[in-house]
Order: structure tokens, then C-alpha cells, then sequence
């Protein structure tokens, strides 16, 4: 029988930005690290969607270190230890960056990574990431992930209820193509969310939304008569809390 841990679970799936996008504008990176109760959290890296790659491990490195924390990494192409579950399940924050959402999931399902995240969020670890990193904790997302300027519905790992659309803003035809899916039944109901925002769920609720640019918003995108009805959700700006120990 597995026992299942009675803490709060956290994910914070950022619209875009973030260390790796706004590397002089840290608010939604301290906002994460703000989130863990200690003093010096263990922050784990997981590029996978980038095909590991050693300039974005490099930036994260850049960006963390400079953090009351304890920044690391794993990379499926040269992982540090045999014991993924063990490596993974000692962290207090997983961080996951940008690039091919389809990519990430595959190759997360093939080596039970999907699994070991689900079981420490269940444990309390903090979840977050932008851009793929965001989607993947969705049932389902738009994502451009035939890389030829294409958007496609992906089925995600199912954490979070309905769908996701990052770079809401950041990408011209994201807006009216999620609009479409939505529509057209293609996607379920979902949240997007503009570069420079994180919506935070707690217990697989959003509880706080938040940015790091003052005109970032977000959005619940729903079904209704055959037309996708869009509410504007709006986020609480970082930059205006004198007080940032979330």
C-alpha cells in the first residue's frame, strides 16, 4: 500500500522567463525559491527539453549561484548517479526548462522520471519551469514542438487539470490558435499565461498568480457555445512587494 504524504503540493508553471529569459530581472526565481521553508534549498535543474544542453545548464548555474541555495543538475545524456529516484527525491525544488515539450515527455516516461517527480510533489517537493517546463505538468498543451512554426495539441503528464498555452504574448498566433483548439474541442478548458508570468497551484488549485513584468497577465480560456470565451486574470506584480520572503 503506498502512503501518500499529507503536505501541500506546489507547482509554479511560468508563462515564460525566468532565469533563462530575464536573466537581470530574478522576481519569479526568488518568488520559487521563496516557497521552500529552508534556509538553503536544494535546487535541481532538469534541461531535458533542451537536449541538456551546456549552455542552459551553464546559465542556470550563473543565476542560482548567486542565491541562498544549492543549485544542481541532472542530465539524462550523462546522469550523475544510477539512482535517479534517490538523486531526485533529496531535492527540495525541481526547476525545468524550455524547449521541445514532446521531447521531454518521451524521454521522461522512458527513464520513470515522470513517475519520481509524481512522487516527490506528493512528498512536497516544489515543482515549477517556463515554457515546456510549464506545460509538462498539464494534461495537455499547445506546443510548437514539430518545430516549423506549427502548433500542435500535446498530451502532458496529467498533474495539473486541462490545458496550458505559454508565451501567450510572446508568439503571435499562440492567442488565436489556443482559441481555436479550445473552440473546436481540441483542448480542454486551460489557463495561458504571458511571458513573465507563474501561476502557482496549490493542491492542484491556482492560488496566486504572479509576475515579473507589470503588464504580464493571464488568462482562463474556456469552451462556451462553440467559441472560446477568454477571462482575464490578473496577476499580482513583483516588482511592487517591499517584502519578498513569500
Amino acid at each position: 500500500m503506498t502512503i501518500r504524504s499529507t503536505l501541500d503540493t506546489h507547482i509554479v508553471a511560468i508563462g515564460g522567463g525566468g532565469f533563462s529569459m530575464e536573466p537581470e530581472n530574478p522576481l519569479l526565481d526568488q518568488y520559487i525559491l521563496g516557497l521552500s521553508k529552508k534556509s538553503q534549498p536544494k535546487v535541481c535543474f532538469l534541461p531535458t527539453a533542451s537536449g541538456d544542453s551546456d549552455r542552459y545548464i551553464v546559465k542556470f548555474y550563473s543565476a542560482f549561484l548567486k542565491f541562498a541555495c544549492q543549485p544542481c543538475h541532472l542530465s539524462l545524456f550523462n546522469p550523475p548517479t544510477l539512482d535517479l529516484r534517490g538523486f531526485l527525491l533529496q531535492q527540495d525544488i525541481i526547476y525545468v526548462g524550455g524547449g521541445n515539450t514532446k521531447n521531454l515527455v518521451a524521454l521522461w516516461r522512458d527513464w520513470g522520471i515522470d513517475q519520481i517527480l509524481r512522487e516527490g510533489w506528493e512528498q512536497g517537493i516544489i515543482l515549477c519551469g517556463l515554457s515546456a517546463g510549464s506545460m509538462c505538468w498539464f494534461e495537455e498543451g499547445l506546443s510548437d514542438y514539430t518545430g516549423n512554426g506549427m502548433y500542435k495539441p500535446l498530451h502532458c503528464l496529467g498533474f495539473l487539470k486541462g490545458s496550458h498555452c505559454p508565451h501567450y504574448d510572446g508568439e503571435r498566433d499562440r492567442r488565436p490558435v489556443y482559441h481555436q483548439m479550445i473552440a473546436a474541442g481540441e483542448l480542454a478548458d486551460g489557463y495561458a499565461a504571458d511571458d513573465g508570468v507563474g501561476l502557482h497551484f496549490v493542491n492542484g488549485a491556482l492560488v496566486n498568480i504572479v509576475s515579473s513584468r507589470s503588464t504580464a497577465k493571464a488568462y482562463r480560456v474556456e469552451r462556451e457555445g462553440g467559441r472560446a470565451k477568454e477571462t482575464l486574470l490578473e496577476p499580482t506584480y513583483l516588482g511592487n512587494l517591499k517584502n519578498r520572503n513569500f
